[in-house]
């Protein structure tokens, strides 16, 4: 399956805000939603992965579940987003099976390793720069941080996808992609926009200018 270059991970205080801007993202044309409810229980979280499972259905994007393999799931959603302390990947493949896609958060070269060993279909690799986002924040990369990454891959022959995150802007996404990462997850750019369309096809039209730099 070939991966869309973009990914929302929610936000907000209480489950009707999570929902209300995925729909706001999702009519704006995102392709990828991530349910992340760190502060949530399990009941709460799986209530707002269903209700998220019928909206991206009508918009055909992908949903995928943070840290929750049982949620994912039950949920039926596409899949799941694993991070350093959450469940093995390699335990979640056995639980959810081939169709489900597994991602897992690195901060170095040694964790994409590992990931690459575990089979994880994609990277979210970050910070690229501080985030309020997560409350136990790994060191920031920054661009020289994912160019020198990215190079160490190719020279051990990884070759996954690898999505920056953590406190990206729009100016910041065409400059990251020059890096050579694969995509973009995005949170707080598309949370606290208070005009979410017209962030979103600011975001798509840097993918655009990537791609005619590229070729």
């Amino acid at each position: 399956m070939i991966l869309p270059k973009w990914q929302y991970i929610t936000q907000g205080n209480t489950p009707s805000v999570h929902i209300g801007l995925a729909r706001k993202v999702l009519e704006a044309g995102c392709p990828w939603i991530q349910l992340r409810m760190k502060d949530a229980d399990a009941k709460e979280i799986l209530a707002v992965a269903k209700e998220l499972r019928e909206l991206t259905s009508v918009y055909n994007a992908l949903l995928f579940i943070n840290d929750h393999v049982g949620i994912a799931l039950e949920s039926k959603a596409d899949g799941v987003h694993l991070g350093q302390n959450d469940m093995h990947p390699t335990e979640a493949k056995n639980i959810l099976g081939d169709d489900f896609i597994i991602g897992g958060t690195a901060n170095t070269l040694g964790h994409i390793r590992a990931l690459a060993e575990a089979n994880v279909d994609y990277i979210g690799l970050g910070p690229y720069r501080f985030t309020s986002t997560k409350k136990k924040l790994s060191p920031v990369l920054g661009l020289n941080g994912y160019e020198s990454i990215i190079k160490s891959m190719r020279q051990i022959d990884i070759h996954l996808p690898v999505y920056a995150i953590g406190g990206i802007q729009t100016k910041d996404i065409s400059p990251i992609l020059g890096t050579g990462v694969y995509g973009i997850a995005l949170s707080g750019l598309l949370a606290n926009s208070k005009e979410i369309p017209q962030t979103a096809l600011q975001i798509q039209a840097q993918f655009k200018t990537n791609q005619k730099t590229v070729q």
